[in-house]
């Protein structure tokens, strides 16, 4: 019997706009006895079909849909049709950018809603971060196998979203060769390593590519600060653009260590290249205080924002820090500040960013603006997919 999710009278106008979630609040009723991320039909309050989804008694939010398409069955083949056209436009891209590293399944806006997939040369690292990703954990990895002969296939669903859907973490090899303890990737003429079972997220941050290459322009003779530096890809970039020095912060020794090796790997001048375990708050105020200046910094924090009720403070924290980093700043000098928060809006993120300039006492141009990488693309109907905004901001 397939189960039926009842909506509440009215609640049914996003999902004519083909949003792809319902919120408990939506929910009138639900007819069956669902397990957790089962497939399920979705009716307006009336009866009429409207999508096909995987329901999530846990979380606010119920169910995600699969499909708006009333005679579409989710299975194997059904992920094979979705991966074949997420496919095509990364083949473009990576064509273009000479890529062998890139994100083939974003979520919800290559319709497949929780899941994450990203490419490392013949890596596919997955990320299932939903009840009904879980659910067609065995049908995804069977598809992946029919389109990806070649790859071998590695989980990375250790993330902590996954409680919200009262998920278990996972992680490990699934199919084929375990994955290297570095594996290199290419991206705009640098070769960058990887590490899939122990790095942050699938085992590097691919959506920060284009900014990646606009620092590159912005680098030649200038003194950089890297702030959050991870395991420096905008180091490697910023040397290949002709910085003078580039100063690479981090808490993490282990990514650190890293970024010397991909600057070795791209046989950059390492003498230029410095590496500072430290935290980025702290240090940004010694440096004010002690008159250290630079021409150009870049400012990738993690996420500051996980909820709603956390936004007032998140601000407060962007503001401060970029308010440290305008001030170590020459007049001419160049913030290159991002926030990878989906609930930060870009609007509100520049505001924040004009009221840092106001409080360091100087005054700065936007003059360019950055969103995430064109394999991380944003369906019409869900703006939540855009996560990654940024802007470079001169100093006056």
């Amino acid at each position: 019997m397939t189960i039926r999710l009842f909506l509440a009278k009215g609640r049914e106008k996003s999902l004519l706009r083909r949003h792809p979630w319902v919120f408990s609040g939506a929910v009138q009723r639900v007819e069956g006895k669902a397990v957790s991320g089962e497939t399920i039909d979705i009716l307006d309050s009336q009866g009429k079909w409207l999508a096909r989804g995987a329901y999530s008694p846990q979380s606010q939010i119920r169910a995600r849909v699969w499909t708006f398409k009333q005679d579409e069955q989710i299975d194997s083949d059904f992920f094979v049709r979705r991966l074949q056209q997420a496919q095509t436009w990364r083949d473009w891209l990576a064509q273009r950018d000479g890529l062998d590293g890139y994100r083939l399944i974003a979520g919800e806006s290559d319709g497949l809603p929780g899941i994450t997939i990203d490419r490392f040369q013949n890596f596919l690292v997955f990320q299932l971060l939903s009840a009904g990703a879980e659910y067609q954990r065995a049908a995804l990895i069977t598809a992946l196998q029919h389109c990806y002969p070649e790859c071998s296939i590695y989980d990375r669903s250790d993330v902590s979203v996954r409680k919200k859907e009262g998920l278990p973490l996972t992680q490990g090899q699934v199919t084929g060769e375990l994955p290297p303890a570095l594996l290199p990737i290419s991206e705009h003429g640098m070769k960058l390593l990887v590490d899939i079972q122990q790095g942050h997220k699938t085992g590097f941050y691919l959506d920060q590519r284009d900014s990646r290459l606009a620092a590159r322009g912005y680098a030649k003779d200038r003194r950089v600060l890297n702030c959050f530096s991870y395991t420096g890809a905008f180091a490697v970039s910023t040397l290949m653009g002709g910085c003078s020095q580039v100063i690479s912060v981090d808490t993490s020794q282990a990514a650190l260590d890293i970024a010397r090796q991909n600057i070795e790997l791209n046989q950059l001048d390492l003498a230029k290249a410095e590496f500072v375990r430290d935290d980025v708050f702290q240090l940004l105020r010694t440096y004010r205080d002690t008159g250290e200046k630079f021409d150009l910094i870049i400012m990738d924090p993690p996420k500051f924002v996980e909820n709603k009720n956390q936004l007032a403070s998140a601000c407060r924290g962007y503001k401060d820090i970029n308010m440290l980093a305008i001030q170590l700043l020459n007049p001419g000098g160049i913030l290159l500040s991002f926030s990878c928060s989906g609930l930060m809006p870009t609007d509100l993120f520049q505001k924040i960013l004009a009221d840092a300039a106001v409080d360091a006492g100087c005054d700065i141009q936007f003059i360019e603006q950055f969103r995430q990488a064109a394999d991380h693309p944003v369906i019409a109907p869900y703006p939540e997919g855009l996560y990654l905004k940024g802007f470079a901001c001169r100093v006056m």
